[in-house]
């Protein structure tokens, strides 16, 4: 039988991008051996944006600008458009990207690769974060897997995945019957990969680096490395949101009646407290697993939860 080049749609969502879309894009456009098609969705910008980007589609024909002029008020429900409103059926395969990141050339490549010899659904890897100083990081994110890691942390940054259009269609079909509460989700790639692993997809997560992860001041989420970052993190999850989200997602991905994540859904101090002792369970790296004992135990003495 002939061999036949993977086609893969890259939804791209953007935001006062201007200053980096195009490095970007250009990293996509070059990928290796496959059959590109970029789909973009440009949350309402002030710096040219969607100018930028409905003249570039109009002089390329593998790149699309959705309708413009809406406000999403972050990454999320941007992506969410995405996957709404992209018909990705003539796909072979469906890859998220942010606007200001830098690929490898063979970065769509050597996913696929693993997933067909692997057998799985999706894919993600680690990324090197780099910053305008020169410096740059490995993000690791490829520990092994848990039992319950998926309700409580994403697969890695959402810009590395890559989903098989049937995980993709089913995905849509549950996010359309729950439009309404699915836009109470602040992290779309934590979202997905709960998504995959409630519903019996595999996920396969590759160490070796497959793009450049720009870190700069305008980054939704950016690296999680260095004390201030823990900070950050550690306020969100004081102030309630984290726990919030993980109930949420538990719930609209259809977790919500098995017998352990009942035993903790209602985030009363005390259930905290018995998953805390679960915390092997629920992150994939050590250090994480060592923080949300203590953030379960510092949530239920004296943090805020969800009402």
């Amino acid at each position: 039988m002939p061999v036949t080049t993977p086609r893969v749609a890259v939804l791209l969502a953007a935001y006062n991008g201007m200053q980096w879309i195009e490095e970007q894009l250009a990293s996509i456009l070059g990928q290796s051996a496959v059959h590109v098609t970029v789909h973009i969705s440009v949350d309402e910008s002030t710096d040219g944006t969607e100018a930028w980007c409905a003249d570039f589609a109009a002089r390329q024909a593998n790149v699309f600008l959705l309708p413009t002029g809406a406000r999403f008020g972050g990454a999320s429900r941007n992506f969410f458009r995405l996957i709404r409103d992209v018909d990705v059926q003539t796909y072979d395969y469906v890859s998220f990207a942010d606007q200001d990141d830098i690929w490898h050339s063979d970065k769509l490549q050597r996913a696929i690769a693993s997933m067909r010899e692997r057998k799985v659904d999706a894919w993600s890897s680690n990324v090197t974060a780099f910053w305008e100083d020169g410096r740059t990081q490995l993000l690791n994110k490829a520990q092994p897997q848990t039992r319950w890691d998926f309700l409580f942390e994403a697969a890695g940054p959402g810009c590395t995945y890559v989903l098989t259009t049937s995980l993709v269609q089913a995905m849509k079909q549950s996010m359309l019957a729950q439009w309404d509460r699915l836009q109470d989700v602040s992290l779309h790639d934590w979202y997905c990969y709960a998504f995959a692993r409630s519903h019996g997809y595999r996920w396969y997560i590759d160490p070796r680096p497959s793009m450049d992860y720009r870190q700069h001041e305008s980054n939704q989420v950016g690296a999680n490395t260095g004390f201030s970052s823990m900070i950050t993190r550690y306020k969100t999850i004081h102030d309630g949101w984290w726990f919030t989200q993980v109930a949420l997602i538990s719930r609209l991905v259809g977790q919500a009646d098995d017998p352990f994540v009942g035993s903790w859904l209602a985030l009363r101090r005390w259930q905290l407290v018995r998953l805390s002792f679960s915390a092997w369970r629920c992150r994939r790296r050590n250090r994480d697993r060592a923080l949300f004992f203590l953030i379960c135990w510092a949530t239920a003495l004296i943090g805020k939860l969800a009402k």
